[in-house]
């Protein structure tokens, strides 16, 4: 137990660039990828935080009321989804529901932007 221990000491002092080579190498000699000890290896170098850091990159629109204002809202839910008057009409009704799923950050503000204008309210997820 204490040679693994020598040993993790060891591997916890290696640079990110030394983690990857020793990675690329036990994949050469065992044939087996080691991407996942790379990011281990990799995670304190970068100090922990580099996760935390990205920027979520898509984002579901969720319609979570009509605000009162129920015809205005269903008008803007059919420009932006294309739906007939029928799916519109159940789709605020039936709030809090999805108005678009996956889309970048832009076009998300410029929906949530166009439904609280006619009087909806939005949530970015």
């Amino acid at each position: 137990m204490a040679d693994i221990a020598k040993l993790v000491e060891e591997l916890s002092k290696l640079t990110v660039l030394e983690a990857a080579e020793l990675a690329k190498a036990l994949e050469e000699e065992w044939g087996v990828s080691a991407a996942a000890a790379v990011a281990v290896a990799g995670a304190p170098a970068a100090g922990g935080d580099a996760a935390a850091a990205e920027e979520k990159d898509e984002f579901d629109v969720i319609l979570t009321g009509d605000g009162g204002k129920k015809i205005q809202v269903i008008k803007e839910v059919r420009a932006i989804t294309g739906l007939g008057l029928g799916e519109a009409k159940a789709l605020v009704e039936g709030a809090p529901k999805p108005l678009k799923e996956g889309v970048n950050k832009a076009e998300a503000e410029e929906i949530k932007g166009k439904i609280e204008a006619a009087g909806g309210t939005v949530e970015l997820k």
